[in-house]
């Protein structure tokens, strides 16, 4: 009786170790939003916290790329906009503040599920000056940027950006508002060190996009699958479509 006991405990031992270990094999995947929100005033003018969070709801992202944010500034009668977006879609938010502006400040931000094991913000060049957002989760690190207006701050851009991503020893995703078209000397450098997992389909601007200034990209050092690639056919909440990159990581 005492061996029978044994033999059916251990195998239930053996069933659990194996079934963790299935699980642990089991690919990762990733589902991205990139969406510049124009301060989450839409194509009529109006700021709608309400129509930008279920924009963001619709399509059930792991994690959100925003551009664009005003944080307790005037213009926006004084709203911490991504804690807006948060409170509505019960995601952890992290701002990342560019420059001061209209008496309070403006930026980049991150929405995720998954609560962050880090984050910090990365000065980049710009007439008006820009950042990279670092956000470590537990499979990826997710970088959120809105690069300069000017073709050379943007350039200069990239080295800064390639040493971030070399640091890292999980799939490093780069998503944001480049402002540039994929045949410019930005993507050419940009695509020596990251392979662009968006589609091709333009983001901009919302109502009869035919620009392509909107990308997720995932650095080559620890390359990632794209099961999946839309431009969110959304033409009211922001001056830019929402991009969403369904991606399996290594």
């Amino acid at each position: 009786m005492k061996k029978l006991f044994f033999d059916a405990f251990l195998l239930i031992i053996l069933t659990v170790a194996v079934f963790g270990l299935i699980l642990a094999l089991k690919p990762v995947q990733v589902k991205i939003m990139c969406f510049n929100v124009q301060h989450c005033v839409g194509m009529d003018t109006i700021m709608d916290f309400d129509r930008t969070a279920a924009v963001i709801i619709k399509e059930m992202p792991d994690i959100v790329a925003l551009q664009e944010l005003d944080s307790m500034t005037k213009r926006s009668k004084y709203h911490y906009q991504l804690g807006e977006l948060a409170s509505r879609t019960s995601y952890h938010d992290i701002f990342g503040k560019a420059i001061d502006f209209n008496e309070g400040t403006y930026g980049v931000g991150v929405l995720s599920r998954e609560l962050p094991l880090s984050t910090k913000s990365i000065p980049l060049p710009g007439d008006e000056p820009r950042i990279l957002l670092v956000v470590e989760m537990k499979n990826y690190v997710l970088a959120c940027t809105h690069l300069d207006l000017e073709e050379e701050p943007r350039l200069e851009s990239v080295p800064l950006i390639i040493d971030e991503a070399k640091l890292w020893e999980k799939p490093f995703i780069l998503a944001g508002d480049f402002n540039d078209s994929v045949d410019s000397p930005l993507l050419q450098e940009i695509t020596k060190h990251f392979t662009i997992n968006s589609g091709p389909e333009p983001t901009f601007p919302a109502d009869e996009p035919n620009e392509r200034i909107d990308y997720v990209a995932s650095f080559k050092n620890h390359p990632v699958l794209t099961i999946e690639s839309m431009v969110v056919a959304d033409t009211m909440a922001s001056d830019h479509r929402p991009l969403m990159v369904k991606l399996q990581l290594p």
